[in-house]
């Protein structure tokens, strides 16, 4: 493995410190769900608590860097580091999270001058730790990821995410589900697109594709899968960053321009 970066470093502390009390709080969903208020506002208090123990973390080790935040929005860079910011998602799944599914993670990237230097997806229940640099290739700690070979969408496993509202995004998705289904029947959906992004680099899904994404989703797992060897592009314009658009498609190499097509024409 390559030598880790200091900045990576600050990053993957900041996550397993987080993680901590995310896996206390995720033990106590359980006992939640049975309580008639159920269990909404405690998560929303631990994906708050989270994201403060990122901040603190990195701000002390990177005290002008930027910030792009789920709960608290955008704090500019100061100085010399104007041009830099973390992109934080303290709680990536929170839904599972809220029903005890363990299938969550940290989202934390690095992005200089507008584009995506580090990359880290954490997730803690596994113990699973995703990172990348630019240039330097993505792992999963030690190991070397890579995206799958397989060349056949029939034999292949795609996920995907469904938009919650608006009943136009609602049919424009299950028109592209259609037609991803009659060529790929394995389609999963999981809940937690920085996991899928994550999954395509480590080649355990050929492919992922989601629309109305926010940053904060996909920008450590846009730069996962590209150092793993795969793409990860916005899905209707090659000259759009998905951070901008929130609409991504990734997949390995042989298979991503025939999921593209597939897609665009349903």
């Amino acid at each position: 493995m390559a030598v880790q970066s200091p900045d990576l470093n600050v990053m993957i502390k900041a996550a397993e410190k987080a993680s901590r009390d995310l896996i206390r709080d995720f033990g106590e969903v359980e006992q939640l769900q049975v309580s008639q208020k159920g269990p909404g506002d405690f998560v929303s208090a631990a994906d708050r608590r989270a994201e403060e123990t990122i901040y603190d973390v990195l701000k002390h080790a990177r005290p002008n860097f930027g910030f792009l935040m789920e709960e608290s929005g955008e704090i500019p860079g100061k100085g010399q580091d104007d041009d830099k910011r973390f992109i934080i998602d303290p709680l990536d799944g929170t839904t599972n999270f809220l029903h005890g599914i363990p299938h969550w993670a940290i989202s934390i990237a690095l992005e200089v001058r507008g584009e995506v230097t580090v990359g880290v997806i954490y997730d803690p229940v596994k113990d699973e730790m995703f990172t990348a640099e630019k240039g330097g290739g993505a792992f999963m700690r030690r190991k070397r990821l890579r995206v799958s070979g397989r060349r056949d969408l029939m034999m292949s496993t795609i996920a995907c995410g469904a938009p919650r509202r608006a009943v136009v995004k609602q049919d424009r998705f299950i028109q592209e589900y259609k037609a991803v289904l009659s060529a790929a029947p394995g389609i999963r959906r999981f809940g937690a697109a920085a996991l899928d992004l994550a999954y395509v680099a480590a080649g355990r899904y050929e492919g992922f594709w989601e629309r109305d994404l926010k940053a904060w989703d996909i920008a450590a797992g846009l730069l996962i899968v590209r150092e793993a060897g795969g793409y990860a592009k916005d899905i209707d314009s090659e000259s759009k960053n998905p951070i901008d658009t929130g609409d991504v498609l990734a997949a390995n190499t042989d298979l991503y321009s025939e999921l593209k097509k597939i897609i665009k024409n349903a």
